[in-house]
């Protein structure tokens, strides 16, 4: 009698190889279920993540940007300021020195909690329509994202992530 055990073998092979597969999990700009990580300060009125927190303008009324920042209470330490606040496509900015920031002073914090506001017309006086500003449209995010400097109580400072702008009509 001929056995012919190579289909056995090669199926047990194929149930050894796809057990030892398990999903993957990451960052990447394709995950849309990024949530806030260990990361110090959130962006409490975010209302989406693409993947990095987003808060949304309106293009008609009041047109106004605002942006909460608030130190978790496990980080162990609280906010003096937001000493920098910049609008850009990098975090290179942020940490220029040398680089016009968005705001002339500091943001005093108060309870643990910052909070930025702006509107769509100062964002483009601040930075131009250009062809890698586009002029706001709805249902699109603006070019740059919004970088912030965070300094705490003891002097060291905070990159939080930073935070998109989506245009509402």
């Amino acid at each position: 009698m001929i056995s012919n055990k190579k289909p056995l073998y090669f199926f047990l092979v194929v149930l050894a190889l796809l057990g030892a597969c398990t999903k993957q999990h990451g960052l990447g700009p394709n995950y849309k279920d990024y949530t806030p990580g260990p990361n110090p300060v959130t962006v409490t009125n975010a209302v989406d993540y693409r993947p990095d927190p987003t808060v949304t303008a309106s293009l008609g009324g009041d047109s106004s940007i605002t942006i909460t920042l608030t130190l978790n209470s496990t980080a162990g330490r609280s906010m003096k300021e937001a000493t920098h606040v910049i609008g850009s496509g990098s975090y290179a900015a942020i940490e220029n020195p040398l680089s016009k920031f968005y705001n002339a002073a500091p943001l005093a914090a108060s309870n643990n909690s910052v909070t930025f506001t702006t509107s769509v017309a100062e964002y483009f006086q601040k930075y131009p329509v250009s062809s890698a500003n586009p002029k706001a449209t709805p249902n699109v995010e603006l070019a740059n994202r919004f970088y912030f400097q965070i300094t705490l109580d003891d002097g060291s400072v905070v990159y939080p992530t930073p935070v998109r702008v989506l245009c509402l009509p």
